[in-house]
């Protein structure tokens, strides 16, 4: 099933690259230069945020060794394009796999990523077969950004939230030939891709996610009798009381925020870094030890960093959350349709809670797919690209 182009008005697709002009990046690593860093935290963990040492040595490798320009040539060594969906320009990634009777796959990003995230999965999912894979195994891949984050343009109007990301996604398809495919999602990407499953627009025939997003966005209850339905209770009562501030600040002031991730990049960098405790602690040590789990390596962290940096989108993906927000306050408590098609489900051992089986069954009677695996965490595409694709070949086989 190949792609095409579309050529009527509104319709077309573009080649596109990226192309940074070097006085960018000059501005940025003076910023570096002249950044104001406030003083030691007086605790020895990461309970007052993001730990100094660990902003000194990122600060020193993105000043003195990083290399954005490998990035860019990564970027355009794949065919990328742009498109106008409902007003906005879509930046995505599309990679057609060399077997013909591949499945077309559209994969979510979430926050605070980007397709960054999602680079070294491209080979395993499009080219299974130099990657210990079967020919059977093989994805078209479609890696879209976000309205509002990395190379797609900001939001100028209200009403950009999940929901209407996935509506996006549901032309997007169709407009690259493809009639029947299916989505997968983590972190926003999950919304994204729940919402398409409850959309079900024409041609989905499938969803697997990362995230339990129905324990996120709504009041449902959840069984709490087993020892894993108890700790994945724990693991977001400690989350909500530990690690929420950036998700709270987003989702209400995301302007206010916005000043200080436009303006320093230091600023910007550890507000990204501030996310869930396992892939903040996996993060430092990659900058601080030199030890990086999996993929999330110095390199390919600061890639996605300066991609926020270089294109101005730190305020612009922060306000997604205040969309969804108000989004979830318009629904009124509303249970949203249920999702037709059949959903896998991966969790990994590092995510925000661990999702047990008996609540995707809740929430999914659809559910086709199920499993656990025993590293990775809340960024799996990107921490472990190879078992990543693992997951989603066996989560979509029956669907060939």
């Amino acid at each position: 099933m190949s792609a095409t182009t579309g050529t009527s008005a509104g319709t077309e697709v573009r080649p596109f690259h990226v192309e940074i002009p070097e006085a960018e990046l000059d501005d940025m690593r003076r910023r570096l230069v002249a950044a104001r860093l406030p003083s030691q935290e007086l605790v020895e963990d990461r309970s007052q945020g993001v730990q100094l040492a660990t902003i000194v040595e990122l600060a020193r490798y993105w000043m003195g060794e990083y290399d954005w320009r490998r990035c860019e040539k990564q970027l355009n060594a794949l065919p990328q394009f742009k498109t106008e969906i409902d007003g906005e320009d879509i930046h995505f990634i599309h990679v057609q796999s060399p077997h013909a009777d591949a499945l077309p796959l559209i994969v979510t990003h979430g926050w605070p990523g980007s397709v960054i995230e999602l680079l070294e999965a491209v080979g395993p999912l499009t080219d299974p077969t130099a990657h210990g894979g079967s020919a059977t195994d093989a994805f078209h891949l479609v890696l879209p950004s976000l309205p509002g984050y990395g190379f797609s343009s900001e939001p100028t109007e209200l009403g950009w939230y999940a929901g209407r990301f996935a509506e996006a996604w549901g032309k997007l398809m169709p407009r690259l030939g493809y009639t029947r495919y299916v989505a997968q999602g983590g972190d926003v990407g999950a919304a994204v891709t729940d919402a398409m499953g409850r959309q079900g627009p024409e041609g989905l025939i499938g969803i697997h996610t990362n995230l339990f997003v129905p324990a996120l966005a709504s009041n449902a209850p959840f069984p709490r009798d087993t020892d894993e339905e108890k700790a994945a209770v724990a693991a977001g009562a400690e989350f909500r009381a530990t690690g929420f501030g950036y998700f709270l600040e987003q989702a209400t002031r995301p302007q206010t925020i916005g000043y200080a991730l436009l303006d320093s990049p230091i600023a910007l960098a550890a507000w990204m870094l501030d996310h869930d405790t396992d892939a903040y602690y996996k993060i430092s040590r990659a900058f601080v030890d030199g030890k990086p789990s999996g993929n999330l390596t110095r390199d390919h962290i600061l890639d996605n960093i300066t991609t926020y940096w270089l294109t101005g989108t730190g305020a612009s993906a922060a306000r997604s959350y205040w969309e969804n927000g108000q989004a979830a306050a318009r629904s009124g408590g509303q249970a949203p349709p249920p999702v037709k098609v059949p959903v896998g489900f991966t969790q990994f051992p590092g995510e925000i809670f661990r999702a047990p089986r008996s609540w995707v069954e809740q929430a999914y009677p659809t559910l086709s797919y199920f499993n656990k695996v025993d590293k990775g965490g809340h960024f799996a595409a990107w921490e472990e690209p190879e078992l990543f694709a693992t997951e989603l070949r066996a989560a979509f086989r029956s669907l060939r």
